[in-house]
């Protein structure tokens, strides 16, 4: 049975949260939630370690026993701790964790005094004003569980991430291709566009003629396969273990193109290329290009965009958002790849929360290719996280020259992630801010401001003179937490004026600044940093991640402030 590495993290996860419920030593827990960090950060597939004999405990965070669960999971496919724990612990109580201001603890008390065990159960507690009756919690709790439970749900399966829809997606790829027959496999839809989240996946297939019904056959005995929706001779769709939907179809070659462009999308880009078409007096669609009933093209996406008078244009870029406008100018952008940037500017080590040494993260950098890294822990107000004060930072900055003049090949400059206070002031003195190499500031607390006086906040921040980049400018976490209330058109405005950069943060469920304002931005005038914000030096090769965000915002390499040398990138962050 194959296992990816979100399944792994998913069952640790469980077993963490049921334990923390069940009240089991904190350390126990801790360490599951850290395995399930380890695992997630991870940039190889766990099973295929397991596969290979490696030795799990070469990671931080992972046990002989630890190691053994994970070994476990990748040859049966579950976890018998798991299956333990939800034979005494009702898992319907997981449910009840998703909702705000709820956590282990409080269902474990809800669970315990009140035998609150579901959804039902607990909106019944509410009506009947029970809650705010158990110890800790009291009317504004009450209130707060009653206002979240409400609120209309957007969908009944939320969408996947696109980091965790990869490794299903590409084994997926790599399953078909093996198949004996089958000539091409190609990944479209939203996951092709680069899209932060994916709905669902659209999978291509060109094969010999006769050996359709093989390789459908094939497509639903997938071992990731959970459920058949529909199986047909040409297309299929089945759900798998992880809830990702798969829709394939099998096209024919000389269609083939023209099926990759209409299944990758958007439909608000097909639509524009079907009225270029009609005016030069040609038909679109997933078969080909027609003049009449001739097929004039089809076999390549280059060949149905040069029948409408085009120029190939990338996935990234299709949105109908100018980019034809673009390519009939002539004037689509020559977009950045991940081999322009020369080093990430955001990262943290086990100074204050992260899980690898300053020495381990400029290795793992050096090796990445970088000539440059910055080292940039989190300020005094991030108390949970181990956050530096003055005297703290100093000490560290001491730590990081040492290491710089040790260490060849990649140089290593001091940094700062700096809270930004509920008054726009910076949590570090500037007698201190002024000594360092990069300075990042960032909200990481009062995130529910309303829209005036968050945006006044932020750019009262960038008055500053030693703020040089604003750290995940809207501060969402996607599939977990809405984006800040703030006017994003006025604080790119003031970054422009103030000559401070904006990041694009490339954690998965980050991706902040989201396209649509890098192009603004960049349209503006305005720098962007992509960075990792790196917490691992597996954290490190997420780099692609923030890349294919920067693509989709229009960003080339002159828009990227870390694509340049050393001295030319601290010249151009210089206030």
């Amino acid at each position: 049975m194959s296992v990816h590495n979100n399944e792994i993290v998913e069952i640790f996860s469980r077993v963490a949260d049921l334990m923390e419920i069940k009240g089991e030593n904190s350390f126990r827990v801790r360490a599951y939630r850290e395995a399930a960090r380890v695992i997630g950060d991870l940039s190889e597939q766990a099973a295929q370690m397991v596969e290979e004999g490696r030795d799990l405990t070469e990671y931080k965070g992972i046990g002989k026993d630890l190691a053994e669960k994970i070994r476990e999971i990748v040859k049966t496919g579950h976890l018998t701790l798991l299956d333990s724990l939800e034979k005494e612990v009702p898992p319907s109580l997981l449910d009840l964790m998703k909702i705000p201001d709820i956590g282990p603890k409080k269902v474990a008390v809800m669970y315990r005094e009140l035998g609150i065990k579901t959804m039902e159960d607990l909106k019944q507690a509410l009506a009947d004003g029970k809650i705010s009756s158990v110890k800790g919690f009291g009317e504004k709790t009450e209130q707060k569980i009653f206002a979240s439970i409400s609120m209309p749900k957007k969908g009944s399966v939320p969408r996947m991430l696109w980091y965790d829809a990869e490794p299903s997606a590409l084994a997926f790829k790599q399953y078909l291709g093996a198949i004996p027959h089958v000539d091409k496999v190609y990944l479209a839809g939203s996951f092709r566009r680069g899209k932060e989240t994916v709905g669902d996946l659209d999978v291509l297939v060109v094969c010999e003629e006769g050996y359709e019904e093989a390789v459908m056959d094939a497509f639903v005995g997938f071992e990731e396969v959970h459920h058949v929706y529909e199986k047909g001779t040409t297309k299929s769709s089945v759900l798998l273990r992880n809830e990702l939907q798969v829709d394939i179809r099998i096209v024919p070659l000389a269609s083939y193109g023209a099926a990759l462009h209409y299944f990758t999308g958007s439909k608000a880009h097909n639509l524009a290329i079907r009225k270029l078409a009609i005016n030069k007096k040609v038909k679109v669609n997933e078969y080909g290009v027609y003049d009449g009933s001739k097929q004039i093209a089809g076999k390549t996406e280059e060949a149905v965009y040069a029948a409408v008078g085009l120029p190939y244009i990338e996935p990234e870029l299709r949105e109908n958002l100018g980019e034809i406008e673009a390519a009939k100018a002539g004037m689509l952008p020559a977009l950045i790849e991940r081999g322009d940037i020369l080093g990430d500017l955001h990262m943290h080590t086990t100074r204050t929360d992260g899980r690898n040494s300053l020495a381990e993260m400029a290795q793992a950098a050096k090796a990445l290719g970088y000539e440059y890294i910055a080292i940039t822990e989190h300020s005094q107000k991030v108390s949970m996280a181990g956050g530096l004060n003055e005297k703290d930072l100093r000490d560290y900055m001491e730590v990081i020259d040492a290491l710089g003049e040790e260490i060849d090949g990649i140089a290593v400059l001091k940094g700062i992630e700096v809270d930004i206070l509920p008054d726009g002031g910076l949590d570090l003195p500037d007698s201190v801010l002024k000594e360092l190499d990069i300075v990042i500031g960032s909200v990481h607390y009062q995130q529910r401001f309303p829209v005036k006086q968050q945006t006044n906040r932020i750019v009262k921040a960038m008055d500053n003179p030693y703020l040089q980049i604003l750290g995940h400018p809207t501060g969402r976490l996607l599939n977990k937490r809405d984006p800040m209330d703030v006017d994003l058109e006025k604080i790119i405005a003031a970054a422009k004026e103030k000559n401070v950069a904006l990041e694009l943060n490339a954690q998965p469920d980050r991706l902040d600044l989201p396209h649509p304002y890098c192009k603004l931005a960049a349209d503006t005038g305005v720098k962007i940093v992509v960075s990792t914000d790196a917490h691992s030096t597996e954290n490190l090769k997420r780099m692609k991640n923030g890349i294919t965000e920067a693509r989709r915002g229009w960003l080339t390499k002159e828009n990227v402030v870390n694509t340049r040398p050393l001295g030319k990138m601290l010249a151009m962050l210089r206030r």
